[in-house]
């Protein structure tokens, strides 16, 4: 028998983290997160160029910037593409 996760949104993770704020009880032990090393990719010329053109027109800080909120739309459009093509598939082996 298959179990489906409940996830929470971030309203109902606001709100318990808002009642429990002062619950001393409700706190675990605090818990240390380091930031990842940081990995380079190269580039050709010609399209480093432009990569730089557009984060500099879209007026971002740095490029890393840019080139991180790009990659992220385009995992965003990836994964919806991805779940609407899973729930196409299931809806077409279920008839």
């Amino acid at each position: 028998m298959k179990s489906k996760l409940k996830f929470k949104t971030e309203e109902e993770i606001d709100r318990i983290v808002i009642a429990q704020a002062d619950d001393e009880s409700a706190w675990g032990v605090p818990v240390k997160v380091s930031k990842s090393k940081s990995t380079s990719l190269a580039f050709p010329s010609d399209l480093a160029a432009r990569v730089a053109f557009f984060a500099r027109l879209h007026r971002e800080a740095s490029i890393e910037d840019w080139l991180k909120r790009v990659i992220q739309e385009r995992l965003d459009i990836e994964e919806a593409a991805f779940a609407g093509f899973k729930k196409e598939l299931i809806a077409k082996n279920s008839r």
